[in-house]
């Protein structure tokens, strides 16, 4: 089945701009149409999987047209922001009756996902930057969307930050356009292959990790998210956690580096060391935290660092001309990582959010017991909680084991103990979470707490479900090759990218 491209934008798009037609008296309409809108998607990314085309928008031919491009990788992220947005949205039915304005929430969720989708689909590096404005300028004002003094905060500071990594990417993509004479992805990676990389580029390159790190997050450009995944509503820090970082930020840094101007031991190496930045200064700060959802942004962090790590030291291994096969195994570890985070961090958001709408609070030291009042939620974020602390046979186990054979593998024997290090500091950390949320003696002021309802619950355990299950797409050959592999093909090929591209 040949799947229609423009659709993973265009459907998102228009539902957005319908939805403030209902009002506040169509909100059921609205709420249904939305959620028809993201399962649509889901089903659209499934079909997707493994299959590889170009889209020509109006039939230009590039480098002269707009052209989009479904491969390995893009497919498995349409994936993982389809699954989490269909969650998030399910969740938000009953979540988001305690906000008004809920019709003009739902649109800037669509808009968010139909950016985000862009961004994955974009065959050329201005679109991708124009979608990816898309995607943050909605991100921005839903982080806000209480409209109290933190949230607004939290808003501002992020949309400051997240606008310089704009002006980064910005300009250079601008620097790359006067250097190549293209925009067109595939054309600007032929272009640095003929003539090799020059000051201009090579400090283009250095903007675009700047400014792609900035979005993701990673440390030192993480001083944004600790604030905003806290204060968004439950689902946006679900979509924030689970997909937008990965997309905005990983993703594309990812495309850039691998298949436009191409790995090398220096960008290797930086992003070696942005990875374990991130996985050791993430831990450290999440341990410390008493706010329950300022504790799992500081994770996020940590987390992310996993799949940095994995991409640039199988990157490194190809640089060096090392085994290609140690260095699919880490790109692997690292790619399926991103998909585990995308769904245990998102669940741990969404059962956070049921606590704090039960509990009217994100403080631990002011909860406790909460096992007895909340028994199907206290299950799902145990099931999280294992998951993205390793513990087998959760999702988390598999994708960190793989990291750490690999690791061990190309003789980075010290990557592979900071890997577990880590992992243990994350045991800790949502041991704490088990300990204070859902453990001792139920404080008298919680005793009216009640457990989530009807579609929250829908949406928490159906991405447990997944937690449990994923790790089938490693185990199972036939997933693996259909889902994985091509992914990772896209990354080891490199700069063929140009190539398959051009005579697609």
């Amino acid at each position: 089945m040949s799947i229609p491209l423009p659709a993973f934008v265009a459907i998102p798009l228009v539902t957005a701009f319908l939805l403030p037609i209902f009002g506040k008296k169509g909100k059921a309409a609205a709420t249904v149409l939305a959620n028809l809108a993201t399962v649509s998607l889901l089903v659209l990314a499934i079909v997707s999987v493994g299959q590889s085309r170009v889209y020509e928008i109006g039939k230009w031919s590039i480098p002269l047209g707009i052209n989009l491009v479904l491969d390995g990788l893009s497919s498995l992220l349409l994936l993982a922001i389809s699954v989490v947005s269909t969650a998030a949205m399910f969740f938000s039915i009953r979540y988001m009756e305690q906000y008004t304005a809920k019709a003009k929430y739902l649109s800037l969720f669509l808009l968010m996902v139909a950016g985000m989708n862009g961004v994955v689909l974009s065959g050329d590096i201005f679109n991708l930057f124009v979608f990816l404005e898309i995607a943050s300028i909605a991100s921005y004002a839903l982080v806000g969307f209480g409209c109290e003094h933190e949230e607004l905060e939290a808003s501002f500071k992020y949309m400051v930050l997240g606008s310089i990594g704009s002006i980064f990417i910005l300009f250079a993509v601008a620097l790359v356009y006067g250097n190549t004479g293209s925009l067109n992805m595939a054309y600007i990676s032929k272009a640095i292959q003929s003539s090799g990389l020059n000051a201009g580029l090579t400090f283009a390159l250095g903007l675009f990790i700047a400014g792609f790190g900035l979005k993701a997050a990673l440390v030192p450009f993480h001083a944004w998210l600790p604030d905003a995944h806290p204060s968004a509503p439950a689902p946006i820090s679900a979509m924030l956690s689970g997909v937008l970082i990965k997309t905005l930020g990983v993703y594309a840094l990812t495309r850039v580096v691998f298949n436009v101007f191409g790995i090398s031991i220096s960008t290797g190496w930086l992003l070696i060391a942005l990875g374990l930045l991130s996985m050791v200064a993430g831990a450290f700060l999440a341990i410390g935290q008493w706010d329950l959802k300022r504790l799992m942004a500081y994770s996020s962090i940590s987390q992310l660092g996993y799949v940095v790590l994995g991409i640039g030291l199988g990157g490194l291994i190809i640089a060096e001309g090392g085994n290609l096969a140690w260095a699919s195994l880490a790109i692997l570890g690292g790619l399926f990582h991103l998909v585990n985070h995308a769904v245990y961090k998102s669940l741990l958001f969404l059962t956070s959010g049921s606590v704090e709408m039960s509990t009217g609070t994100r403080q631990m030291r002011q909860m406790g017991g909460l096992a007895e009042k909340m028994p199907v939620t206290r299950a799902t974020c145990i099931i999280a909680s294992a998951s993205i602390a390793g513990i087998p046979p959760f999702s988390g186990f598999w994708s960190k084991l793989i990291l750490v054979v690999a690791a061990i593998q190309a003789s980075f024997y010290w990557v592979a103990a900071i890997i577990v290090f880590v992992s243990l500091c994350t045991l800790i950390m949502y041991l704490k979470v088990q300990r204070y949320v859902f453990l001792g003696e139920l404080p008298e002021n919680l005793q009216q707490s009640k457990e989530a309802k009807n579609s929250m619950l829908v949406a928490m355990i159906f991405l447990a479900c997944l937690c449990v299950l994923m790790g089938l797409l490693v185990l199972v050959p036939s997933l693996r090759s259909h889902i994985l592999n091509p992914a990772v093909k896209v990354l080891t090929d490199g700069l063929e990218y140009s190539t398959k591209i051009i005579n697609m």
